[in-house]
């Protein structure tokens, strides 16, 4: 990433991972606690907010690892998620972020350009899979969430070269 100030570089390569930390993980362990929420209840059991704070800490701990300090109350933070207040959805963020990111990167490596095109013009005609396989994304597949992994390692590398040269 050679365009612009060192502080402009920085400015986009620290945006793009702010949008994976918020969207791509963040959104994979609200969709983690939606899904133990789910099979607590399922499973015959009863929600109480001791259990959805053991949980929500728990994930936390297991997505932020042992070396980042978790603020007091941070347990309770589910309780002010509007997310969880609404159907099974959170996943979507994540899944949606990843084939974009997928999709994005073969436009720019100028592939894919007429596919992308063509699922566009489909509009809802086709179910929202297969019109991601129309654009070359197969989500049924662990292609887009490697290659938005790829994408998310190649930025932290860019950034540390831009911080540090090589």
């Amino acid at each position: 990433m050679g365009i612009g100030t060192k502080e402009e570089q920085l400015y986009l390569q620290n945006h793009a991972l702010e949008q994976y930390r918020a969207t791509f993980f963040r959104q994979t362990m609200f969709a983690e606690f939606e899904l133990d929420t789910h099979e607590v209840v399922e499973g015959g059991d009863v929600l109480t907010a001791e259990g959805l704070c053991e949980t929500y800490k728990g994930l936390l701990e297991k997505y932020f690892g042992p070396k980042v300090v978790q603020d007091p109350g941070i347990e309770f933070e589910w309780s002010r998620i509007p997310h969880f207040y609404y159907d099974f959805y959170v996943y979507q963020y994540a899944t949606g972020f990843a084939a974009a990111q997928t999709l994005a990167g073969r436009i720019v490596k100028g592939e894919g350009v007429d596919n992308y095109l063509k699922f566009l013009s489909l509009g809802s005609s086709y179910d929202p899979l297969d019109a991601l396989r129309v654009a070359g994304v197969d989500l049924e597949s662990p292609q887009p969430i490697e290659e938005a992994l790829r994408i998310f390692g190649e930025t932290v590398a860019g950034m540390s070269k831009t911080l540090f040269g090589e």
